[in-house]
């Protein structure tokens, strides 16, 4: 593995992974076909996969939509300078989603919110409701992440139209069908979306989209050469999606198809794809950030 070189005034960055300890209830999207993934995941796991990459910092997604993950996250965000920011949870289509960012928006390291709308209906964020709880998220300066499918990018490019001040992140570059090699109509909605400059692009998740048992990295090449003639170096950043990613492949060879593709970018664009972004995207405050984890 290939060691990133970040400079002292900034951090190298895992711009999304999960915790999580595992029960059956709490987490019935993990199948069987993910039954790797079915015990605990926490900070000391993380660790070490983070110091071999030379990724100095994470931040954490939420994985479970209930408040107490918010609380949890953070919890554990206290606990372990390293996790930068947390993405959180909380029920944004709710008459108390004032009420409810209440309790975490003075937190320093609520980075943002997230929402598995991919299990929603395609104009789910367009809804009322919806748009009423982005619309108080907009007032606390804190980040969305959008997690969809491909079907529902027309309506994602509706809601960053809607809001021009709000900062958003797409997870998972949209989730493209890798396996079977499908770039349209999800290349030309991901121009669409790009031309949004408050739009950033998280490259994660692409393993499991992809054969999880006989991909290569040629496989993802072309979407992603989409991304970046999309969004540019500048609002692209690197996340591992682990573990959900150990389905299929190591955290290892995540971190390798990303740095292998900008091999050839130059010093300042690395910085910026590995750390500066997520740095801008999620306003990081990294005031007592440890930056010696990977020395």
């Amino acid at each position: 593995m290939q060691a990133i070189k970040s400079s002292p005034s900034s951090l190298a960055i895992d711009a999304h992974q999960h915790f999580w300890q595992y029960s059956a209830s709490e987490y019935g999207w993990i199948d069987e076909r993910m039954s790797a993934l079915k015990r605990d995941f926490l900070p000391a796991d993380l660790r070490p996969l983070l110091q071999a990459a030379r990724l100095q910092g994470s931040i954490a997604v939420q994985a479970r939509q209930t408040i107490e993950e918010t609380r949890r996250l953070l919890q554990l965000a206290d606990a372990h300078d390293f996790i930068l920011g947390v993405v959180g949870w909380v029920e944004l289509c709710s008459d108390q989603v004032e009420q409810q960012l209440e309790e975490f928006a003075a937190h320093p390291k609520l980075s943002g919110l997230r929402h598995v709308v991919q299990d929603e209906a395609d104009d789910f964020m367009l809804r009322s409701a919806f748009v009423r709880g982005i619309q108080a998220l907009a007032s606390l300066n804190k980040t969305y992440d959008i997690l969809i499918f491909p079907r529902q990018l027309p309506a994602a490019i509706e809601l960053v139209r809607r809001f021009p001040q709000q900062r958003f992140v797409l997870d998972h570059i949209a989730k493209p069908c890798i396996r079977d090699h499908l770039l349209s109509p999800w290349a030309e909605q991901i121009h669409r979306l790009a031309e949004y400059d408050n739009v950033w692009c998280k490259v994660s998740g692409m393993v499991t989209e992809a054969d999880w048992k006989a991909w290569t990295p040629r496989d993802f090449r072309p979407f992603l050469d989409v991304v970046f003639e999309a969004f540019g170096v500048q609002r692209i950043m690197f996340g591992s999606d682990w573990p959900v990613c150990t389905v299929a492949a190591s955290y290892q060879q995540v971190f390798e198809l990303f740095d292998h593709y900008i091999q050839a970018f130059s010093a300042d664009e690395k910085a910026s794809l590995f750390g500066l972004n997520c740095v801008r995207a999620y306003d990081l405050d990294l005031k007592g950030a440890k930056k010696d984890l990977a020395r």
